[in-house]
């Protein structure tokens, strides 16, 4: 039985993968800053909480993370924990680099330290690119941060290459592009668009007020993309993969989308404010997951208007739920 160890185990892609590894056979550890008072909300909707066995962690210490890595001895890592917020990190960017970057290099020298030979997954991200108006990213792209989330996942980035280039690790990343699912909460703009027209749909008057958009964004689904995550660990090689649906559609499509399988028409229940707008916007975000396919066997099977299909389905059957 192979054991992993799923840094950010509560949230959206924690729970996906931790399902689909306990499927495989794994004996899957999960960490929380706190165990002992977090609500493992995601785990419980999955039906997997009692299957998985939770450790405190905060990976921002390096006292805890050793003692914690240490205690379940995994075959594989995948480590998911950080501030994950681009907006939040232009308010908190200390505490956004501090965690991205701090908790990268102590998951990096508690293998090392224990000479453990564990294999690393890390979660890159496409932020780290920033604008792909020149076309879509890949694995050759240069990165351009343009948020202080950015800037922490592009260094904690080429802290996995070096140890791996460095110290013979299997240390690999995951360049995902914005992926969803039910499980997401609803400060991300995807489920607030869902949520928003859900409750226009059942008679609120209020109308939905976001930002810009005209931005451009890669959507996939969530599930399809923790499968990546596990066959980049199960490479022979470690590497670094984008991974994305490779089209991009604006968030004016991703809305107009929404509100149709509500049978509405957008334009009447749509507000735009520019104070939703951040700092330094992506306005254009698109990969190219060709080297994953050739080199993983992986391709997206669900692109923007079928994740809005599932999103919607799934909110109706929630509703639906709570009103019997």
């Amino acid at each position: 039985m192979h054991t992993a160890l799923i840094t950010g185990i509560t949230g959206q892609d924690g729970a996906y993968l931790a399902e689909l590894l306990l499927g495989k056979g794994y004996q899957v550890y999960g960490t929380s800053r706190d165990a002992g008072t977090s609500s493992f909300e995601a785990l419980k909707a999955r039906r997997i909480f009692d299957r998985v066995r939770v450790v405190s962690m905060a990976p921002s210490d390096f006292k805890s993370t050793l003692t914690a890595i240490s205690k379940c001895r995994p075959d594989e890592i995948y480590h998911l924990a950080s501030q994950s917020s681009v907006g939040l990190s232009f308010e908190q960017p200390s505490e956004t680099i501090d965690s991205v970057i701090t908790g990268t290099l102590n998951i990096l020298e508690s293998l090392r330290f224990l000479a453990l030979p564990a294999k690393l997954y890390h979660a890159s991200s496409s932020e780290c690119f920033g604008n792909t108006v020149q076309g879509a990213a890949n694995e050759q792209t240069p990165f351009n941060p343009v948020s202080p989330y950015a800037v922490a996942k592009a260094a904690a980035h080429w802290l996995v290459r070096n140890y791996r280039e460095a110290h013979g690790m299997f240390a690999a990343n995951g360049i995902l592009f914005n992926h969803e699912s039910d499980l997401r909460p609803t400060r991300f703009v995807t489920q607030k668009i869902v949520q928003g027209a859900y409750r226009i749909s059942r008679g609120s008057r209020d109308k939905l007020i976001l930002g810009n958009l005209a931005i451009r964004r890669d959507w996939g689904w969530a599930p399809e993309y923790v499968d990546a995550m596990w066959r980049i660990v199960q490479a022979e090689h470690a590497d670094d993969f984008v991974i994305a649906t490779g089209e991009s559609h604006s968030l004016q499509d991703f809305v107009c989308a929404v509100f149709a399988r509500f049978g509405l028409d957008w334009k009447d229940h749509v507000e735009h404010d520019p104070q939703l707008t951040r700092p330094n916007e992506i306005l254009s975000s698109q990969g190219d997951p060709r080297y994953a396919f050739s080199r993983l066997g992986w391709k997206a099977a669900h692109t923007m208007q079928a994740v809005v299909t599932r999103l919607v389905d799934a909110r109706v059957a929630q509703g639906e739920l709570r009103s019997i």
